[in-house]
């Protein structure tokens, strides 16, 4: 099928041919069968989308989505204060356990930030990994297998 074929066919499927591109199509599907089948699918189709219509949601579908986004946004929120929280505690429960040794002035400056990135970065992965354990608990099909 031609590029001109298909663009009359589009234009006489959305009622935009003048009367001459009209006549020209009527030519075209009375000599090609290929044309033709085409054209009483694209009729088919044009009929079931026209006929087609927008089902609204019961209110009590919306009012279940609203509350069901409502909680996944105020769980994610809590997660992220949880998180910073805590990575905030143990951050600083680490510094206090490392203050003796950056009171020190013999420790030279590369080892007390060498020290200092070792704690806060065992402090967040330790929020993340049981971060990761607590949700995936929740989450896992297999807890109630006894093994």
């Amino acid at each position: 099928m031609t590029e001109r074929e298909q663009c009359l066919m589009m234009g006489a499927i959305d009622r935009e041919l003048s009367s001459a591109e009209r006549r020209e199509f009527e030519q075209l599907l009375e000599a090609d069968a290929e044309v033709q089948s085409e054209w009483t699918r694209l009729k088919r189709v044009k009929g079931l989308t026209d006929s087609m219509e927008f089902k609204m949601p019961s209110d009590a579908i919306w009012e279940g989505y609203m509350a069901s986004v409502y909680r996944r946004v105020e769980r994610v929120i809590a997660w992220i204060l949880l998180s910073v929280g805590s990575i905030v505690l143990v951050s600083t429960g680490l510094w206090h356990v490392g203050k003796a040794i950056f009171i020190e002035d013999d420790v030279p400056l590369y080892i007390k930030t060498s020290l200092l990135a070792l704690f806060v970065g065992a402090a967040i992965l330790i929020v993340s990994v049981a971060r990761e354990k607590f949700f995936m608990h929740k989450k896992d099909p297999y807890k109630d297998v006894v093994r």
